[in-house]
């Protein structure tokens, strides 16, 4: 059984008679205290999200995950509706699942889903999506002396800080981590 030390983001643990998802960890070491891990855990039968501090050494209970490759389809009032490739298999999860990813997914994006013991846990985006900008200000000519940057909504409504010379229709990558620009598509 590994210990508290060995703690990864995006590992499955059980954790008060409950699975969660380890959404990041941290390891302290303060002054003349003895070290621990700060562990930020979501519950997968409540979905709540809780900090958690274990013992560097204390154990915890690995539970196995499988992650499939799935199509993003489209959203409604029952939630987000992604379909398995290989088998057509419908999965919908709901908002708080999904989380932020929601900003970044466009129909028949392959996204990575990962289940634990049969049940969706967790929405893993690419590194970068390309989206096309709905809207977006003209730049003002002469107005390009430094890097000037100017909001722009991309087709899935999340506001993007962009260069002056990107227009509306254009295609942009958009890293997923943060959601910054990166370069046209």
């Amino acid at each position: 059984m590994p210990s508290a030390n060995d703690l990864r983001k995006g590992m499955a643990i059980k954790y008060n008679n409950d699975i969660c998802i380890v959404l990041e960890t941290q390891h302290r070491t303060p002054g003349n205290l003895r070290a621990f891990v700060q562990a930020s855990l979501r519950s997968l039968k409540s979905g709540r999200t809780s900090d958690v501090r274990f013992s560097s050494t204390e154990k915890v209970e690995v539970v196995s995950k499988e992650t499939k490759k799935m199509e993003y389809s489209y959203k409604d009032q029952t939630g987000y509706h992604f379909s398995d490739p290989q088998t057509y298999e419908e999965t919908v999860l709901q908002d708080d699942l999904v989380g932020h990813a929601k900003d970044f997914l466009v129909e028949n994006m392959t996204v990575d889903v990962t289940f634990v013991e049969g049940k969706a846990a967790q929405v893993e985006l690419p590194p970068t999506v390309e989206l096309k900008i709905t809207e977006s200000a003209d730049g003002i000519k002469g107005d390009s002396a430094s890097n000037v940057m100017k909001p722009a909504t991309v087709e899935t409504g999340l506001v993007v800080q962009v260069p002056l010379f990107i227009k509306e229709g254009e295609k942009i990558k958009v890293r997923t981590s943060d959601g910054a620009y990166m370069s046209r598509a």
